[in-house]
């Protein structure tokens, strides 16, 4: 099991700690200390997505890339050196499989929420189906980064199907690597699964 090692995202309003080999497991906060102890805090909560414990001890930081204006608005999308390593089929399978895990923790999570969420004190955020579809359609979005088109109004069950079967082949040369658009893909399903849960209450 890889160990836990994580990387810094630095914008100048945002820091995201970011996990290298668990996608999906990713926070922020307004410096990097604050953001590796959120990234800590959540680690329980991540592990009922993935299924069992992570390895014991400290996340190892193993380096920091400067963010821009998307990490400041609140998504982090900056590659680093590691992303520019293929990596090994065996692993590629194991993060594709954890991101197939995210799915499932999100369609959980939706088929037991209201529709209506608890709404900020000004009253504003989105209700569940309108998270839902935001989701899917940030994720047809998403695709071309990584070399594919996903068609309007493809059903979300196809469209997942498509990502799997495209990040497994690992083609590299697109402005999103496979592995960094998994951990893409996962942050973005699992930080809206977790808003779902905690506007629920």
């Amino acid at each position: 099991m890889p160990a836990k090692r994580a990387y810094f995202e630095e914008g100048k309003k945002s820091v995201f700690a970011i996990a290298l080999e668990w996608p999906g497991w990713a926070r922020r906060s307004a410096t990097p200390e604050r953001a590796l102890q959120e990234l800590t805090n959540y680690q329980q909560r991540y592990e009922m997505i993935v299924g069992s414990a992570l390895p014991a001890g400290r996340i190892t930081i193993i380096g920091s890339v400067p963010g821009n204006a998307t990490t400041d608005f609140g998504a982090p999308g900056v590659l680093g050196p590691w992303d520019e390593k293929p990596a090994s089929k065996n692993e590629r399978v194991r993060q594709i499989q954890i991101l197939e895990r995210c799915w499932q923790y999100f369609d959980r999570v939706i088929s037991g929420a209201p529709n209506q969420l608890t709404k900020g004190p000004r009253g504003g955020g989105r209700d569940r189906d309108e998270i839902v579809e935001h989701v899917r359609e940030t994720e047809r979005a998403y695709a071309p980064k990584m070399g594919l088109r996903i068609p309007p109004r493809t059903a979300w069950p196809e469209q997942r199907a498509m990502l799997v079967e495209h990040l497994s082949e690992g083609q590299l040369g697109h402005a999103w690597p496979p592995l960094h658009a998994v951990r893409r893909l996962a942050w973005h399903i699992v930080d809206h699964a977790w808003e779902i849960e905690d506007k629920s209450v």
